[in-house]
């Protein structure tokens, strides 16, 4: 157990509300069979060319919609390089062959890792600033190239964010990319491009996406605009992910859990994550584990070491996941704490760190590594120190 003993700063039941800017896609296309829709989108004034990043699995349900783009004089030019979270070095090998292509638009369709190197992609064609100046917040100047983003799992929210991240070969550090213009100019979400995820990666990014509604809600720089977002987005993926988990075919769970991601994806740029997804990077960076089981592994253990900083927003989550309420809110909160153990367990997804051959000499080196993840590590209700990091990680194991 996590020592809850300790000088907490209380917070508020419902944050103060501050300044709030959110940067929405400039369309939105949700609902089964949207994939349909992407040639109108495509099929501008002026454009000639387009790029499709892609997945090996998909290419033969997009082969139609290649097909009508082609038949209607339009260039169709596919990737299928990015198979795992991209690094810099990925990135700018693929810029080598897309910069000669040039094309008008940028589609992304896959899961999150292809849907943020297309995002860059799209930002870096035509763009004077290398890679390396606008890594950070709000370091991106523009974006010239119009960008469309399906995804194709229900995980990331990548398609409706201003956050792309990439592994930096120098440091092997997972770094973000944070802009209003990695907002996608036409977002569509088609349900049924999930059905053939397998269940583990339903899982693991459906628990992804439940963990960004989560650190949102109790976030502390959390708005009540984004809560409306956060709490619907953790109560539908609660409602429907281990349905979706143990039965793949089940259009009405994929859907729920889709919209869950979307809305998670919503959370993203206003309100951000916290210390889970700080404390997961490692794990992603230096393991290779996918980022939505490196959330997975940490969300109860992080729910836990927070709980006394924010036990009234930590029972509004236990509410969302389907939780009754209790006498109070700390009972209530652990609750939802034991409910989050119980979807994972449900889901079989690992629940500790030597489930996945994460060596324990390797934490206080990763605590270190989390500990340079402050823009991330700023918004969790509780601070977190590198022993507190070890500490986490240690109940994890």
């Amino acid at each position: 157990m996590l020592d809850q003993q300790s000088t907490i700063a209380p917070t508020v039941t419902t944050p103060a509300v501050g300044a709030l800017s959110i940067h929405f896609p400039g369309k939105l296309l949700f609902g089964k069979g949207t994939l349909e829709k992407l040639p109108a989108e495509v099929q501008l004034p002026g454009v000639s060319k387009v790029l499709l990043v892609t997945i090996e699995p998909l290419l033969a349900k997009l082969q139609p919609i290649i097909q009508e783009l082609e038949s209607n004089n339009i260039q169709v030019s596919v990737d299928t390089s990015i198979t795992q979270e991209p690094s810099f070095e990925d990135f700018q090998l693929l810029m080598k062959t897309i910069t000669p292509i040039n094309p008008d638009v940028v589609v992304g369709i896959g899961g999150g890792s292809v849907l943020d190197v297309a995002k860059l992609v799209a930002a870096q064609l035509d763009n004077e600033q290398t890679l390396q100046e606008y890594v950070g917040i709000g370091l991106l100047k523009g974006r010239s190239k119009r960008l469309i983003c399906m995804p194709a799992t229900s995980g990331t929210g990548s398609e409706a964010s201003p956050n792309a991240i990439l592994v930096d070969n120098a440091d092997n550090q997972k770094k973000g990319i944070i802009s209003p213009f990695l907002v996608p100019d036409v977002v569509i979400v088609d349900p049924l491009l999930t059905m053939s995820v397998p269940p583990a990666i339903t899982a693991a990014t459906g628990l992804d996406a439940l963990t960004h509604c989560l650190e949102a809600y109790t976030n502390k720089f959390a708005q009540p605009f984004i809560d409306m977002f956060a709490f619907e987005g953790m109560r539908l993926i609660a409602a429907h992910l281990v349905q979706a988990v143990k039965h793949g075919d089940d259009e009405e769970a994929r859907t729920q859990v889709a919209m869950g991601s979307l809305l998670g994806g919503f959370c993203l740029g206003p309100v951000n994550t916290a210390g889970v997804h700080a404390l997961s990077y490692p794990l992603g960076s230096t393991f290779h584990l996918a980022h939505g089981l490196s959330n997975a592994l940490l969300l109860p253990y992080v729910m836990e070491y927070n709980l006394p900083a924010a036990p009234r927003r930590y029972a509004d989550v236990a509410v969302a996941l389907g939780c009754s309420r209790e006498a109070d809110d700390m009972e209530t909160a652990k609750k939802g704490i034991e409910k989050v153990r119980s979807f994972i367990a449900e889901c079989g997804v690992p629940a500790r760190l030597r489930d996945v051959n994460i060596p324990r000499e390797a934490i206080p080196q990763m605590a270190v590594d989390a500990l340079k993840i402050q823009r991330l590590l700023k918004n969790n209700p509780r601070h977190i120190s590198e022993q507190d990091a070890i500490d986490i990680y240690e109940a994890a194991y």
